[in-house]
């Protein structure tokens, strides 16, 4: 399934690496479950304050997005961001 991308996975790619500065820090990972496909994703944190966004309107548009790419696909998709260690 490693050369299958899930639903969400190609269009979550490109936003994220349109958004980010350090694209070598960013890291997405998709696992299905029986929830649905779980889009786990990792930024700097330089690049936090932007892919969440003023009063965290990027991500919840983000959710919305792909909340409608997995309707498409009869899935559910969810998206996880992990807090950048320090």
């Amino acid at each position: 399934m490693a050369d299958q991308n899930l639903p969400g996975y190609d269009f979550l790619q490109y936003v994220l690496e349109a958004i980010c500065d350090d694209l070598e820090q960013l890291s997405i990972e998709q696992i299905r479950d029986d929830m649905g496909v779980l889009l786990t994703v990792k930024v700097s944190d330089s690049d936090m304050g932007k892919l969440i966004g003023k009063s965290g309107q990027t991500i919840k548009a983000l959710r919305t997005l792909l909340r409608i790419i997995g309707g498409n696909a009869n899935e559910r998709v969810n998206l996880k961001v992990l807090e950048p260690e320090h």
